[in-house]
């Protein structure tokens, strides 16, 4: 080994500073990271072209004004609100805390809602699709090798994936998710009747009894079809928002769990005939029912309210992306799937959709607009207007909070503003600077955590 020379100057990496010219760019560097940062990690923020004017409307005097080719970005940025988390993950998040609370208010009361629905009958039900053909899959009990010969470990690529593409029913697949909402809706009607019937209640007095109240959200399984994760309560008659009445006595919670179970069985909805074939749709033959206890959910686990809650809230921010790693966009033209990472059985899909989509008596499926959704055209989340609060109410209570803390204008201002749609993201330069500020929670996150 040669002798160490004390005088040898150790070479130094040269620091990265490709990025950091194309700051300088910008006059207020320090209001630019101030702006940047209240957007709370916004991936895809909305930029608005326009101004607001604040004038004394006694005596015509411009109290103040704000261009937005005068702020630091030059644009008035505004978070995008997005709920998808593959597209923003920090509106997304916003969006399941406030898909909890709304999910929880209906299972132990708040938000305007009395405290005694957490005394009701409450049922976590979850209706999943029927089969249409042999997929990948790993087995929870008995043998862990799939009938393709493999054990499969989880995180598999394979898992969900059809053993045979080309025996495989894409089309009743694709059809399946695009009718899932009206077979929803035709499961709540047989839900109603049945509860009549057990009751013994004439199905039109129903409602003068007791009121079926229910919050769902969708989740696609591996396989890319659609299922259903619902919270379903039995009310009195007024429902928790008018004067409180409680249930009747006979409205029990086995009561409820065995009519959803019967309703999944019976709800049926007459599809399309294709290729002389006449396609009906159901539920699948897995239909889970677990009654909501304190100490009684998922196998005896003790799980709060809250934590059913949480289970719900999390498939609120998630689409098609999540679960079969498809498209989280729209597609203009098919051809557009070329230039996208798919994987083949959801690809399938996509194009069987887009096929379909051109038949006269599929027109109202919209399925080419679909297509990205493997033809699921219904909302993530929803709920019966009695369930509990809105996420409209809970944003306009996180906004009244925003004033609340807000120095207010004076009562004789005269606000005029004129903003303008002008494009949603970043440009390269402000998404680099915005990485470096990262961040934590927005506000608005922090205020709905509190809610």
């Amino acid at each position: 080994m040669p002798p160490h020379d004390p005088t040898t100057t150790i070479p130094r990496p040269e620091p990265a500073t490709a990025a950091l010219p194309t700051f300088t760019g910008y006059r207020d560097l320090l209001g630019l990271v101030r702006q940047l940062s209240s957007l709370g990690g916004c991936a895809q923020p909305v930029r608005l072209e326009g101004q607001r004017i604040d004038v004394d409307s006694f005596t015509g005097e411009i109290l103040r004004e704000l261009k937005s080719k005068e702020l630091p970005a030059g644009h008035l940025l505004v978070r995008c609100g997005n709920r998808r988390a593959t597209r923003c993950p920090s509106c997304a998040e916003l969006y399941r805390q406030d898909t909890y609370h709304l999910i929880a208010a209906g299972l132990r009361g708040g938000k305007n809602i009395p405290d005694q629905v957490a005394t009701h009958p409450r049922v976590f039900a979850t209706l999943t699709a029927p089969s249409y053909g042999p997929v990948h899959g790993r087995r929870t009990s008995g043998s862990a090798r799939c009938r393709c010969g493999r054990t499969h470990t989880k995180g598999d690529p394979l898992l969900g994936t059809a053993l045979d593409p080309e025996r495989y029913d894409y089309t009743g697949a694709v059809l399946w998710n695009a009718h899932a909402p009206a077979l929803w809706s035709r499961f709540m009607l047989h839900l109603r009747r049945t509860i009549a019937a057990i009751a013994g209640v004439p199905q039109r007095l129903l409602s003068k009894v007791v009121r079926v109240s229910y919050a769902k959200v969708a989740e696609y399984q591996q396989r890319g079809l659609i299922h259903f994760h619902a919270v379903i309560r039995l009310d009195g008659p007024a429902g928790p928002a008018g004067p409180y009445t409680p249930p009747p006595a006979w409205a029990t919670p086995d009561l409820l769990a065995d009519a959803i179970r019967i309703s999944a069985t019976r709800a049926r909805i007459d599809g399309p005939e294709i290729n002389g074939r006449a396609r009906p749709f159901v539920f699948g033959e897995q239909i889970d029912t677990r009654i909501i206890r304190s100490t009684a959910f998922q196998g005896g686990t003790t799980i709060t309210e809250g934590k059913v809650a949480g289970y719900v809230a999390k498939y609120a921010t998630k689409g098609t992306e999540a679960a079969t790693g498809t498209l989280d966009h729209r597609l203009k033209r098919i051809t557009d799937l070329w230039f996208e990472s798919v994987p083949e059985h959801a690809a399938r899909m996509i194009r069987t959709a887009w096929a379909l989509g051109t038949r006269d008596d599929l027109k109202h499926l919209n399925l080419r607009k679909w297509a990205h959704m493997l033809g699921f055209r219904g909302h993530f989340s929803t709920k019966t207007r009695a369930y509990s609060t809105t996420l409209s109410a809970l944003r306009a209570a996180r906004a009244a909070w925003h004033r609340r803390h807000t120095p207010p204008p004076h009562p004789t201002t005269l606000v005029l503003a004129h903003w303008a749609y002008d494009g949603t993201g970043l440009t390269p330069d402000l998404e680099r600077l915005a990485a470096l500020i990262g961040g934590g929670p927005t506000r608005e996150q922090e205020v709905a955590t509190r809610a």
